[in-house]
Order: C-alpha cells, then sequence, then structure tokens
C-alpha cells in the first residue's frame, strides 16, 4: 500500500474553517438538548436552558460572515441543518431499540428526554434557518451601511436573527407545552437574554476570534476561501 505523504508545516493545526463550523455544529447539537430543560425566572417567566449556549453559536456564525463571507456562512447553515436532521434520526431510532429488563429506567430516561427532542429539533431547524440567514444577510447589509463597528454588526445582526429565530422556535416547541400566557414573555425574555449574553460575552469573544483569524491569514500563504 502506498504511504501518503505527510507536510508537517500543513498539519500542525487544523484549518481555522473547520474548527469554526465544528464549533458552530456543536453548539447548536447542545443547544437543542438543552432545550428540553425549561427555567423558571423569579416566578415570572420561564425559558429553555439552550438559551445559554445559543448567542456563542450567533457569534460563531457572525465570525463566519465577516472572515468567509456570506456564501460560505449559507453553506455552514445547510450543513448544520443536514447534521441536525441526522442526529434527530438516530437518537429517535434509539428510543424505539428493544432493551434488557435490567436496564428499565435507564431507557425511560433516555426515551423521556429524546423523545421531546425531535419537537424541539423540528423547531429549531425552522428557526435555525430563518434565523441565521437573516443573522448573516444583516450582517453583511450593516457592513455596507454602518462599516468598521465590528460591534454594531454583530448586536444588530443578531438582533433582527433572535427575534425570527425566538418566535418561531418558542411556538413551535412550546405552545400546547406551557400556558399560552406564557409564550409572548418566553419570547421577550429569551430575546433580551439572548442579547446581553450576546453583548457581554460573545461580542468580545468575535472580536478576539476575527483578530486572531485575520493575522493567521496575514502571516500565512493561506487564502479565507
Amino acid at each position: 500500500m502506498e504511504k501518503v505523504s505527510e507536510n508537517p508545516s500543513k498539519n500542525r493545526i487544523l484549518p481555522p474553517l473547520v474548527i469554526i463550523v465544528a464549533l458552530l455544529i456543536t453548539g447548536y447539537l447542545t443547544a437543542n438538548v438543552m432545550a428540553v430543560k425549561l427555567i423558571e425566572v423569579f416566578g415570572i417567566t420561564i425559558f429553555d436552558a439552550g438559551t445559554l449556549i445559543f448567542p456563542i453559536t450567533y457569534m460563531l456564525g457572525d465570525v463566519l460572515t465577516e472572515i468567509w463571507g456570506f456564501q460560505v456562512a449559507k453553506r455552514v447553515i445547510w450543513l448544520t441543518f443536514l447534521c441536525e436532521v441526522i442526529f434527530t434520526l438516530f437518537v429517535w431510532i434509539g428510543v424505539l431499540l428493544p432493551y434488557p429488563a435490567g436496564t428499565a429506567p435507564a431507557a425511560d430516561a433516555y426515551a423521556t428526554l429524546f423523545s421531546f427532542v425531535p419537537r424541539i429539533t423540528l423547531a429549531s431547524l425552522l428557526a435555525f434557518l430563518c434565523g441565521e440567514l437573516i443573522n448573516a444577510w444583516m450582517m453583511v447589509k450593516i457592513k455596507e451601511r454602518y462599516g468598521r463597528h465590528l460591534w454594531v454588526r454583530t448586536i444588530g445582526s443578531s438582533f433582527f436573527g433572535y427575534i425570527v429565530d425566538t418566535t418561531i422556535f418558542v411556538c413551535v416547541a412550546f405552545i400546547g407545552i406551557v400556558p399560552a400566557s406564557s409564550i409572548l414573555s418566553m419570547i421577550v425574555i429569551q430575546v433580551i437574554v439572548k442579547l446581553l449574553i450576546e453583548a457581554i460575552g460573545a461580542t468580545p469573544l468575535a472580536y478576539a476570534l476575527i483578530h486572531r483569524l485575520k493575522k493567521y491569514y496575514e502571516n500565512t500563504n493561506e487564502t479565507m476561501n
């Protein structure tokens, strides 16, 4: 068998695009599972635990659009969509498979968690496609209009994306599960929480990542595409 030659200078690290895509897909899959857990805030409103990690995935989408452009970001969004479909399909197959009698408690817990995941994932897929595409598109449009301020692009694009994403997700995932009176407050609170996490934590990370990636491409012979 012919041995494949290695190039140590190129194999020290994974390409940056691969790392960003892997983190983004992992973030969305994690948010889907976490969304099953609802959090109550001072007895006033509730939101799903996936809200805590969701702004990080939007930040990674902003980085994709800023460094590699809208067309690359759009292809990654569709790849993430496919990964979520595959994830949902196989965890649902796991629910249907037979199990030994002695593992009934674990099997019941698995079924309780992942029987709800398909509805969460359906909500997430619809919300993800609409929200993330709008986020990426707005990132480009805000850059064309307002130029140099990155925080305006990241937070401004996310604001529109969060409204669309959260409205679709909450309505599809939780109507009939939580009281109708809580739906609107869930949407409002989730948008506010996501924007706060984005402004306080995710935007500084976006600045750091974008700065590091631009330096990386300036100092190597690699191209961004």
